[in-house]
């Protein structure tokens, strides 16, 4: 909604290729809102609990977290868990976005908080199928909280 109009979207995402892939996919829909990518769990936390403290990052919380699991460092399950802890942080979306489908992990994501898991799909057009829907329910349908700015 109104919301989230300008928010970024963070991809929290290691693998240069599955990002460059989301950025197509994104612009292809004409998505509005800036994508910030950062390659790990310690950057990922490194803004989200620092946000408008840092020149080159924006000042605001995003619309959500796009989290993969297996990162380097801070991997993403304990990202998500320090997420739903902070009471600062813990209203913001976070959708995994891995390419695990093992119940485990589904299941453990959810009891750390997640809002939503997606399982990456091989196929381009899968993810944009995939995407499309993501995007048309988090910033067009679904009502976000709002955040504060720095």
């Amino acid at each position: 909604m109104i919301t989230s109009f300008l928010k970024p979207i963070l991809v929290v995402e290691d693998s240069v290729e599955d990002f460059t892939a989301l950025g197509r996919v994104f612009r292809k829909q004409a998505l509005p809102n800036p994508l910030l990518r950062c390659e790990d769990g310690d950057q990922a936390l490194e803004y989200l609990q620092g946000y408008g403290k840092h020149p080159g990052w924006p000042p605001t919380l995003p619309a959500f977290v796009l989290l993969d699991l297996n990162l380097p460092g801070t991997d993403g399950r304990t990202v998500l868990g320090i997420l739903k802890q902070d009471p600062r942080l813990q209203s913001i979306p976070v959708i995994i976005f891995s390419t695990s489908s093992s119940s485990h992990d589904v299941e453990e994501c959810y009891r750390l908080g997640a809002n939503s898991y997606l399982t990456k799909p091989i196929e381009y057009a899968s993810l944009e199928e995939k995407m499309q829907v993501l995007v048309s329910y988090w910033l067009k349908a679904s009502e976000l909280p709002p955040m504060s700015q720095a």
